[in-house]
């Protein structure tokens, strides 16, 4: 089985109707992505909750996929006339059906974090059967240490975390800092979630992996104890905004660890924070950093 490929370039107001109308009229499925991608002039946009954030590029370029059997043009007229407008240049091309899911697979390799540390998809046999090896797929949840602000937070932990420590993964996603954390040696785990599918699945690769880490609903945290070390691999936004209730999740003395943090989003953040820890960028990567800091003082009941 193939498909059909028809790609267009549109502006950022018409983007959405475009995408809405070629839906309407038989696609498949419609991308939208920056028509200048892998150029000088490529756009990065961030969205982040609570934030306000422009969600089209100037330039975009429509991707719509039909069945092969379909009329794509005749169905490019019949949206431009649902959109109001002149039908725009266009490429008409063919997709061939794939092995999907292997060619997905095949995106993903056994990744060395740290020295003795690695994360490998099930599929894969361990580089390092001797190291610290924690089984991994892609999957609903965010964390596959494929990302920086992952390998950052996930390096360190194998670097700083001191054996029998108490650990608490905040914004947990796929599970994988809060089982790096029991692998690595830490005394009591804990993961929490605003996502009920991040706790399945963390759950899940906990047990998976051996892990002895725990994993609750964020509301579920009201009555746990503060913990050593508090890491929390999100975004800049949210975690600004849970500044006062992460601060009260580290005991005094306790450490903090904060990643999903673009560099010029740094300063910010560690303002947010400056009144409970000493705090600093601890390492980047990729335009990511990842901010550590100590507790001062006493924690707030």
């Amino acid at each position: 089985m193939s498909y059909l490929v028809l790609c267009f370039d549109t502006d950022a107001t018409h983007a959405d109707a475009w995408g809405d109308a070629l839906l309407e009229a038989g696609a498949l499925s419609v991308d939208v992505a920056d028509s200048r991608a892998g150029t000088m002039d490529e756009i990065a946009l961030y969205g982040e909750p609570g934030q306000e954030a422009d969600r089209r590029w100037p330039a975009s370029l429509l991707t719509a996929l039909f069945p092969s059997a379909a009329d794509a043009r005749t169905a490019l007229e019949a949206a431009a006339e649902d959109v109001g407008a002149a039908i725009p240049a266009f490429t008409l091309g063919e997709l061939a059906d794939e092995d999907w899911v292997r060619k997905t697979q095949a995106q993903f390799a056994p990744i060395e974090i740290a020295a003795g540390l690695w994360i490998v998809p099930s599929w894969c046999a361990p580089p390092d059967p001797a190291a610290i090896n924690i089984a991994l797929d892609p999957g609903l949840a965010f964390g596959t240490g494929s990302h920086p602000t992952t390998a950052l937070c996930l390096r360190w932990l194998a670097s700083e975390l001191r054996a029998g420590e108490t650990v608490l993964d905040y914004g947990c996603g796929s599970g994988i800092l809060a089982i790096a954390a029991a692998k690595l040696g830490a005394r009591e785990v804990v993961g929490t979630d605003v996502d009920a599918q991040a706790i399945l699945a963390s759950v899940a690769n906990a047990k998976a992996n051996g892990a002895a880490a725990a994993f609750v609903h964020a509301d579920a945290l009201a009555a746990v104890a503060p913990f050593d070390v508090v890491v929390a691999n999100i975004l800049a936004n949210p975690l600004r905004l849970l500044a006062p209730a992460l601060s009260r999740r580290v005991r005094p003395g306790g450490r903090i660890v904060l990643s999903g943090v673009l560099e010029l989003q740094a300063a910010e953040v560690l303002a947010a924070y400056c009144d409970w820890f000493k705090m600093e960028v601890w390492d980047s990567e990729d335009g990511w950093v990842a901010l550590a800091g100590t507790r001062l003082g006493t924690v707030a009941v």
